[in-house]
């Protein structure tokens, strides 16, 4: 944006004057600086989404479900916020896992070496022990596996898997049963590549007529997109989930609105760190989308968007 005369100045925030977090991410775009402007843009674009009632999907990879941060992804889908979600397949580990077992706080420099002879698994300073993870998502996703099989039910796509988990868990804790209540797809194109997508691959040993259907997940996102009056995209990381994402909406000449939070570096050329405005060169963003990539830790700027959308959405209500 080139400097005239009327642009908008500087404003200093005052935290005596916030009383929602909408109030502090106002403050924090009228700030003008740095970062902070970014996480009140986010906000501001969020709420236009949902105003507008796009079609809002939701990506995020798997690490963030393990920390408190799942509460929030939680929320919005429980809140019908978010339209359809494209995920990994350590989401539903977490998901699941934790709606049967908790997770731990730890430590970034712990000692791995001594945790792995106690059986324990660090994910960053989260701690999860084999009991809580891999040894209850076995118990509970074979015996799953085995009545979905003796029911009929020998194909799915991912969609239609997950949407079956969500009902299976019931457990209002969980990402997958909000979900399934709310009627909101949740995608894993790369189903195999976790706890969940390995007991699979085990029941298919003795069961090969059980398959996965992943061109028919790929034919519903063709039928979101198509038909869509306007799509939407809070992306959180990169990888596939991102990817996917934006790989459908170039179909429709690209997504209108995009939030993007990472921690990704834009000079290696990755996915994950290529910000909103390199997707416009491919047609997977609008050129005239309003977008905002934010750099930083998911876990501080979720809440901080999220919440200020939530306040903001609550404000709506009490003037309606």
């Amino acid at each position: 944006m080139a400097f005239n005369g009327r642009s908008r100045k500087v404003v200093d925030i005052r935290l005596d004057d916030c009383n929602d977090l909408w109030k502090l991410t106002e403050q924090m775009y009228a700030s003008g600086g740095f970062t902070a402007k970014k996480v009140g843009e986010a906000a501001r674009i969020l709420e236009k989404m949902v105003a507008e009632q796009a079609y809002i999907f939701l990506s995020f990879p798997a690490d963030i479900i393990s920390t408190g941060a799942r509460g929030i992804i939680r929320d919005l889908v429980r809140r019908r916020l978010v339209s359809g979600i494209i995920t990994t397949c350590g989401t539903l580990d977490h998901d699941l896992a934790r709606s049967w077992k908790p997770y731990y706080h730890g430590d970034f420099m712990l000692d791995d070496a001594s945790l792995r002879k106690k059986r324990i698994n660090r994910l960053g300073n989260i701690l999860i022990p084999d009991t809580s993870y891999g040894t209850v998502l076995e118990k509970k996703v074979m015996p799953f596996l085995s009545d979905l099989y003796h029911s009929g039910i020998r194909n799915l796509a991912t969609y239609e898997l997950t949407d079956k988990l969500g009902a299976y868990v019931e457990s209002e804790k969980s990402i997958l049963y909000w979900a399934h209540r709310n009627r909101i797809p949740v995608f894993v194109p790369g189903i195999t590549d976790g706890s969940v997508g390995s007991q699979l691959w085990m029941f298919w040993q003795e069961h090969k007529d059980f398959q996965i259907d992943l061109l028919r997940d790929e034919h519903m996102l063709s039928d979101i997109v198509f038909t869509a009056k306007k799509t939407g995209a809070l992306m959180i990381g990169g990888g596939i989930s991102k990817h996917h994402t934006i790989w459908w909406n170039q179909f429709r000449g690209g997504l209108d609105y995009v939030v993007y939070l990472t921690t990704a570096q834009e000079f290696d050329g990755s996915l994950s760190g290529a910000p909103v405005r390199e997707a416009i060169s491919w047609g997977k963003v609008k050129s005239a989308a309003k977008h905002v990539t934010v750099e930083g830790d998911a876990t501080i700027t979720l809440p901080l968007i999220i919440g200020s959308l939530f306040a903001k959405l609550r404000r709506n209500e009490r003037v309606e």
